[in-house]
């Protein structure tokens, strides 16, 4: 391939990229404890959405924090994961084979 072929290549994968950054904040992550009492919603760009939180742990503080702690770390690792997971899948299938960039759009 061309050197005007892989920048044109490239420019479209970034082009690429951007929309599926975009699309990341359509895909929604759910996230609840391990007892339903505490839900969260992310996008799959880390934003958060929603909590829901039953009565009963808003009579305990110190538990609602462990509880918020616990679910919000399990949601935005699962959230990054799926957004990694879609950004590698863009550069996999569009990215030309140059020596050293395989880590430009990380």
């Amino acid at each position: 391939m061309d050197l005007m072929g892989m920048m044109g290549k490239l420019k479209e994968t970034q082009r690429k990229m951007e929309e599926t950054k975009l699309r990341m904040d359509s895909v929604l992550i759910d996230e609840q404890s391990n007892d339903g009492a505490l839900k969260v919603t992310f996008t799959a760009n880390g934003k958060l959405k929603a909590i829901s939180i039953d009565d009963a742990l808003l009579e305990d503080k110190e538990q609602l924090e462990d509880y918020l702690i616990v679910t919000l770390n399990k949601a935005i690792e699962k959230a990054a994961k799926v957004n990694q997971a879609e950004l590698d899948a863009v550069a996999k299938v569009d990215m030309p084979m140059i020596p050293g960039m395989d880590e430009m759009f990380k």
